[in-house]
């Protein structure tokens, strides 16, 4: 009976397949072999990806990064990672910088996965579960964490305006310096607008940045 009750909390446990990380350019490998079978000499350190209360990501990194020195388990479980890149707003004329989440509600974690490891990452608060099989989490493409992680780590700061097409502005720098503009297309992806500017009494469309202009 004994038995039974808990491959009864076994199943409870279990994860649903998960295909967001995929969508968004994380590739995981189709493994899903249980751990178990695994000999130990087979072990190695992996990433996997965890899925977290939206808004949870970097209070889960601080609570499994707790549990990882309180439990012993340095070991096993090496890095926590939440992608992360910096982002500058101006609103008002004025610059403000802040973090912002490369895959909202998930979190990177490099371990080598057995029964112990797994349970000290996914009874973390915050976490709700794996991403991978219906049978144990499937480890992440090494090659795919390692440009994510490159990628945060060298990404050069992106700038967000709070302006829109129909939006006046002045142009701060480069040749149109102090010509005033009307903005007719806005490209946030690239951090530039295209906007009209009259120049010798003829409206002449250019493309600026957002650095290079105030609003109006």
């Amino acid at each position: 009976m004994a038995k039974k009750k808990s491959e009864e909390i076994l199943e409870e446990d279990l994860i649903t397949p998960e295909v967001i990380p995929a969508e968004r350019g994380i590739a995981v490998e189709q493994e899903t072999r249980p751990v178990e079978e695994k000999s130990a000499k087979q072990a190695q350190k992996r990433w996997y990806i965890v899925h977290t209360y939206s808004g949870h990501e970097n209070k889960v990194k601080v609570n499994l990064e707790k549990r990882i020195e309180y439990m012993n388990m340095s070991e096993k479980i090496f890095r926590v990672e939440v992608p992360q890149k910096t982002v500058t707003q101006v609103k008002g004329g004025k610059k403000q910088e802040k973090e912002e989440k490369i895959f909202p509600g998930y979190v990177l974690v490099e371990m080598i996965m057995d029964d112990d490891s797994w349970y000290v990452v996914r009874h973390t608060a915050g976490v709700t579960k794996f991403v991978g099989s219906a049978k144990r989490p499937i480890a992440a493409k090494d090659s795919e964490i390692k440009k994510i992680i490159h990628r945060t780590q060298t990404q050069a700061q992106k700038i967000q305006l709070d302006v829109k097409a129909g939006d006046k502005v002045r142009i701060i720098s480069g040749p149109f310096s102090d010509f005033v503009g009307d903005i007719t297309e806005v490209y946030p992806d690239k951090s530039k607008l295209r906007a009209n500017v009259s120049i010798f009494g003829r409206e002449t469309p250019v493309e600026l940045e957002y650095k290079q202009i105030q609003k109006l």
